[in-house]
Parts: structure tokens; C-alpha cells; sequence
């Protein structure tokens, strides 16, 4: 019994060896795939309920900022045993659509963005009603608590922009482009208001199309040709940061580009020097917090933030902190 027990043994590592093998002959397949199912499952760490929350945000289509949260959210889903829904709409009418569907589905929880709060102020009243807490995210502040919610977690977008007015004139700046690609973002008009009012030199806002990258470049570009004493461009939002790259180097400008918001191409051009700095509001932190926060009141009618926002961010990163950061943009948390 004990050799047979032994061979067992032998075989069991046999087969484990080979199957390891197996694996790394792969290459970096295996690695990637083994990477994105170690994001999308897992085990509950309680066994409370498993409650709906449900995610509305003014997201378009392809904003990538958005994958990061969500990728926060769905990793304190798992945690938490939250059945998980996400949806959005860079339409506020349609956005307010969106949280009515959720009241009618009776969730348990919702998290949303109020970056057009006057088009989501009656749904919002609508959960309320309905008994439905709500955490607000990313944008809407100032008009988070007035509108019921639990608390809002983000960044403050006047004190994110006056930050990076206060990095402008450090880097002795004289005259910056603010681009604006979501017209009747109040966040994105508090970003690029902060920045001008902590900002020694003089800022022009530029309004884009952000759903036409084409549009952006060619708008930047034909800005900078015109005025060559533009010095710096803020985008606000970490994909057009490299658009604002190419459209500097057509136009020959030699204007520093700078950008609200990380990802793993922003590292990227943090650590090549193509981009001066970014600031980072950490939206895998949004994300997982949003979740995280109703299911403690869910749980345990805890809230933070005593009435006042749960900040997130600003952090500005510069190539000094991008080649760190770099790993975690890479896997799609920062």
C-alpha cells in the first residue's frame, strides 16, 4: 500500500509538472488570461445578501477612464457579494433614463455621476422615494448632498484644477489651452475655472467634440499654429492626452502637454517625457469605494465623509512616479 501510495504521488507531480510546462510554452497568453480571470472572479469575503447595486454614468462610448472604475466597482462586487450592473449615457436625459430603470428594477443600491445634475435631479428624487440609497461618483459634489445621497467620492474638481495652476506656474508657464470635450460638463468647466484662477500666466478654454478624436486634433492643432505662445495644453481627460501630442507636433509648437487623469498610456508618455504631468483622481478607487460604501450602509448603516466629499484624488503624477505607476495602469487599476 505504502508503493502504491508513493506511485500516486509520483504521478499526481508528474502530471502537474507537465501541465505547468504546458502553460509557460504559451507564452504570454496564458499570463494575460490568467490575469484578466484573477479581475473577474473570485470569492465573497461575507455572507450577506446578494444585493443589486447598480452603476450609471455619464460615460460615452470607449472612455477608457470608465474600464478602470468599473474594474474597481466589479472588484468590490465580488468582495462584498454584489450582483454588479453598469450601464451609461453621455446624454443626461438618457442617463436619467437609465437610473428610472433601475428603480423600476427594484436594486438595492445605486452609485451615479451627477456631471449634468439639473437633467438627473428628478430621477435621483425618484430613488430617494423609492427608499433606494444613492452614493454619487466622480462629479457632482456640489450638488451630491442637496440631492440626498449617502456621500459623494471623488475628486473636487476646482481644487483638482487649481492644482494644476499651482503645477503650471512651478513649471514657469505663461500661457495655457484648456480643452473642454464634453460641452455642459459643470466638472469640466470647475477643472479648467480652478486652474485659471491659481494660474500667474493666461488660460484659454478650447471646446472639442470628444466623440470625434479627428475633430480634437485638428481643433488643437489649428489653435497652437495660430498662436505660438501657447506653452502648455491641459486636456481633461486621459485619452486625448495623446491626441494633443500629435496635434502639438503637426503644428511644430513646442507647448507642453499636461492632463487630467492616468492611464497606461499616459504612464507611457510620463516616462518618455512627451507629457509634463498628469493628475491622477484614481477612478479604481471611485469605483470600489462607491461599491464598498453602500454595502456597509446596506450592512451596517455606516457612512463617511460626514456630509462632505470623500476625496480621491488630486495627485499629481510626474515621471518621477510614472515608471511605478506604470504596472498598476497596465493591469487597468490606475
Amino acid at each position: 500500500m505504502a508503493r502504491f501510495r508513493t506511485w500516486v504521488s509520483i504521478a499526481v507531480a508528474g502530471a502537474l509538472g507537465l501541465a505547468l510546462t504546458g502553460c509557460s510554452s504559451t507564452g504570454g497568453k496564458r499570463a494575460e488570461d490568467a490575469r484578466k480571470a484573477q479581475q473577474a472572479q473570485g470569492k465573497a469575503a461575507v455572507n450577506t445578501p446578494r444585493w443589486t447595486f447598480s452603476m450609471i454614468t455619464h460615460s460615452g462610448d470607449g472612455d477608457t477612464f470608465w474600464d478602470i472604475v468599473q474594474n474597481g466597482a466589479k472588484q468590490a462586487a465580488v468582495k462584498d457579494n454584489i450582483n454588479f450592473l453598469y450601464s451609461h449615457s453621455d446624454e443626461g436625459n438618457q442617463q436619467a433614463q437609465l437610473v428610472d430603470a433601475a428603480v423600476d428594477k427594484k436594486v438595492d443600491g445605486i452609485i451615479v455621476t451627477l456631471a449634468k445634475p439639473d437633467a438627473m435631479k428628478a430621477a435621483v428624487a425618484r430613488a430617494q422615494k423609492a427608499g433606494i440609497p444613492v452614493i454619487t461618483v466622480n462629479s457632482g459634489s456640489a450638488d451630491s448632498k442637496k440631492f440626498g445621497a449617502l456621500t459623494h467620492i471623488g475628486q473636487d474638481e476646482t481644487i483638482a484644477g487649481e492644482a494644476v495652476g499651482d503645477e503650471l506656474n512651478k513649471r514657469g508657464k505663461k500661457k495655457a489651452l484648456c480643452v473642454l470635450h464634453e460641452q455642459g460638463n459643470v466638472g469640466h468647466e470647475q477643472r479648467c475655472a480652478g486652474a485659471e484662477s491659481t494660474f500667474d500666466g493666461k488660460m484659454t478654454n478650447l471646446y472639442v467634440d470628444g466623440t470625434n478624436m479627428p475633430d480634437v486634433q485638428s481643433s488643437i492643432e489649428a489653435k497652437l499654429q495660430a498662436d505660438k505662445s501657447i506653452d502648455s495644453v491641459v486636456t481633461l481627460g486621459a485619452p486625448f492626452a495623446a491626441t494633443a501630442v500629435k496635434a502639438g507636433q503637426d503644428a511644430g509648437s513646442k507647448a507642453e502637454v499636461d492632463t487630467f487623469d492616468l492611464n497606461e498610456k499616459v504612464a507611457q508618455g510620463l516616462q518618455d517625457g512627451s507629457l509634463g504631468f498628469a493628475v491622477d483622481q484614481q477612478p479604481y478607487l471611485q469605483g470600489y469605494e462607491a461599491v464598498d460604501l453602500l454595502w456597509l450602509y446596506k450592512y451596517n448603516a455606516d457612512t463617511l465623509g460626514g456630509g462632505k466629499p470623500v476625496l480621491t484624488g488630486p495627485q499629481i503624477v510626474t515621471k518621477e512616479q510614472a515608471a511605478k505607476l506604470a504596472e498598476y495602469a497596465k493591469r487597468g487599476t490606475r
